[in-house]
């Protein structure tokens, strides 16, 4: 079967990046590349024709003209107008197949006067798609693929995340969390649709519905009211043991269900209520800094990996393992096609096995882009003196984060041989309190506060309080005068209920170390 030719086009140096980044996408992906073959500027071979000449004749040849439009109209012939344009024209006349994604524009920048004539030209004939950044724009001319190669029915069995489920429909999705949704991509990425968008409008904003109102697989995982009736797989096990072995007795075993943000932030909260934490001194600042013995940035962009790069064909589920001396991470699924292990240790191309599912997680602040994730994870456990996560792959993808277990063991040792130190210590903690964990002997009452307080100015307060650094209850209560059980009771329960504060670790209520912040969302 001969390969459908694209050609990828826009002002030349506005979108170089973008277009080659594109190039190499649509050859690599597993899908695309079966079907297409890209073209674009700086790939086309010396001729003895102008540049112009070139690009028409390449136009000409191509089945496909695909067109990124931004701020600038670009170089002007003798005529007045733009090679982009001209091409534009060409691919018009010829009856090419069209597609054009358009930039937004953010903090008030403004188009070249051409280019907004040239884009009201091409709105008149074509429905075009917006989009922010790199990510959006793969996953805009993802979406526009597929629906070409179903529309000339070269395709009959779509990927996963683009496929439909027979008994799916968009009473399926649940409303409130689309509108939860767009408040934090709107926070995370500058997400264009607002809070109230209707519900079909931002499914197709993010291509997961296609003309006929049919809901894609992605969005029944994203943001669908029972994920798990559709796909019972997509659930999350985590699982905690005593030592470097899977063995029994299991102190905590759990299988999180919902959609795929509720599932990574599950899955995280079992990790964090589970490893080491450290409450530091209110030495440099009036709230006491949280540190985790496994950084939670690189946890949560592993989990999100492990999400948006799963096989969901698969019978196999993810899986959080939390044992003694590691945590390991398992995914049924392989890395993309062209990424190989070792490439994982640097920033590469990122090709998602589920682009659908990944622009999402990336639009709400849950993923990186552009290949950084994997890099980041190792650069945050380096930054803590851990040593770097081990990935690999057999019949699923795993990578594996190391404790620091062996400075543990060695400070044992030297307090075993040199118990004088240990009494140091403890003598040093007696002469600085501030130094003890909560650090509560060193909070004193805030100054100026009526003994008499309205329930609305407590809430107020304790808001303020909250509004930089999470606090536990203890120093809540030590800092505005009143009981922990009282605030517990009948102060943070309205305010978490509505939503203006959060939990530290939302899936356990009742952690130990529970502490509250303030959510501006």
């Amino acid at each position: 079967m001969d390969k459908t030719r694209i050609f990828i086009s826009s002002v030349q140096k506005e979108f170089a990046g973008e277009r080659r980044l594109l190039c190499n996408y649509i050859r690599q992906d597993a899908l695309l590349g079966k079907y297409f073959i890209p073209f674009i500027f700086e790939e086309l071979p010396a001729a003895n024709q102008s540049a112009q000449q070139s690009y028409l004749s390449e136009v000409q040849n191509s089945d496909i003209f695909l067109l990124i439009l931004g701020i600038q109209y670009g170089f002007e012939d003798q005529d007045g107008i733009s090679p982009t344009e001209r091409e534009f024209d060409k691919a018009t006349e010829m009856n090419k197949y069209r597609i054009c994604f358009i930039k937004m524009l953010i903090d008030n920048v403004k188009r070249e006067e051409k280019e907004d004539v040239f884009i009201q030209k091409i709105e008149n004939e074509l429905v075009r798609k917006t989009f922010l950044d790199y990510e959006t724009l793969r996953s805009n001319v993802y979406a526009a693929l597929i629906r070409y190669l179903e529309e000339k029915e070269l395709l009959r069995l779509l990927p996963f995340d683009a496929s439909y489920h027979p008994e799916t429909s968009i009473e399926d999705i649940e409303d409130k969390k689309i509108d939860n949704f767009i408040r934090i991509a709107q926070r995370a990425r500058n997400f264009p649709l607002q809070i109230g968008t209707p519900v079909v409008d931002v499914l197709k904003h993010l291509n997961l519905l296609n003309t006929a109102n049919r809901v894609k697989n992605a969005a029944i995982l994203l943001f669908g009211k029972n994920p798990q009736r559709f796909f019972i797989t997509s659930e999350i096990k985590c699982v905690q043991f005593y030592g470097d072995e899977v063995t029994k007795p299991i102190p905590s075993y759990q299988v999180y269900q919902g959609d795929l943000f509720e599932l990574v932030t599950q899955a995280v909260d079992f990790v964090a209520s589970r490893v080491n934490v450290r409450v530091g001194t209110r030495k440099n600042s009036v709230h006491a800094p949280i540190d985790f013995e496994l950084p939670l940035e690189s946890i949560r962009e592993a989990i999100v990996n492990a999400v948006a790069h799963r096989d969901y064909t698969s019978k196999g589920s993810i899986q959080v393992m939390l044992f003694r001396n590691r945590l390991e991470i398992w995914n049924p699924g392989h890395l993309p096609a062209g990424i190989t292990i070792e490439q994982l240790y640097h920033v590469h191309e990122s090709f998602p096995n589920n682009p659908l599912i990944a622009n999402p997680l990336y639009l709400a602040g849950y993923a990186e882009r552009l290949g950084t994730g994997t890099a980041d994870i190792i650069k945050h456990c380096l930054a803590i003196g851990l040593r770097p996560p081990t990935f690999s792959q057999t019949d699923n993808f795993r990578i594996i984060f190391w404790r620091n277990v062996e400075t543990l063991n060695e400070n044992l040792e030297t307090l075993n041989e040199n118990p004088e130190t240990l009494n140091e210590n403890l003598e040093t903690l007696n002469e600085n309190p501030e130094t003890l964990r909560d650090n509560l002997e060193t909070l004193k009452p805030l100054q100026n506060l009526p003994k008499r307080m309205t329930r609305k100015a407590l809430e107020e307060v304790i808001l303020t309080l909250c509004s930089n650094e999470y606090l536990t209850i203890n120093q809540i209560s030590k800092l505005v005068g009143k009981s922990g059980n009282y605030l517990l009771n009948e102060i943070i329960p309205p305010l978490l209920a509505c939503e203006k504060l959060i939990r530290l670790f939302p899936a356990t209520p009742k952690h130990k170390s529970q502490a509250y912040k303030t959510n501006y969302t």
